[in-house]
């Protein structure tokens, strides 16, 4: 089954009483994919937001793109709409913001003690445009600061 319809609301999801996840199968090889995790400590902390991203671009333009989030709702979701405004387009910053944009129609997330619901929304865009740089080549460590 894949992931996506695999968790169905919060603390629930697409297993009967006594079935387990035997399995995960990953791709073997995705050299675009990226996680990224914002938390308050770097390690051993629950996310306020953590984003997996896995863009295909092949002569400049998005052939593929998959976007998902945990900490954006009740859930871990698919940023559709986000996905929908990369495919087919070029791969550059101003699509990338149009996308940042579109992620407004895949979620309305939660505030709660980690995060508000405004500041999970702008991280989560900023996320997108840090895979964009991070892609591109350019230094995207938050453990290091440029000027």
């Amino acid at each position: 089954m894949p992931l996506e319809a695999f968790f169905l609301d919060y603390r629930k999801q697409d297993r009967q009483p006594g079935e387990f996840v035997e399995a995960v199968t990953i791709p073997t090889r995705a050299p675009a994919l990226r996680i990224y995790k914002l938390s308050k400590r770097f390690d051993q902390d629950i996310s306020a937001v953590c984003g997996a991203f896995n863009v295909t671009v092949a002569d400049g333009r998005v052939q593929a793109a998959r976007i998902a989030f945990g900490g954006m709702a009740g859930i871990p979701k698919r940023a559709a709409a986000a996905e929908a405004a990369l495919i087919d387009q070029p791969w550059t910053e101003a699509v990338v913001a149009q996308a940042m944009a579109a992620m407004a129609e895949d979620f309305t997330p939660l505030t709660d003690m980690r995060a508000s619901s405004a500041y999970r929304m702008q991280t989560a865009q900023n996320m997108l445009m840090r895979y964009f740089h991070d892609l591109a080549g350019q230094p995207v460590s938050v453990l290091e600061v440029g000027t």
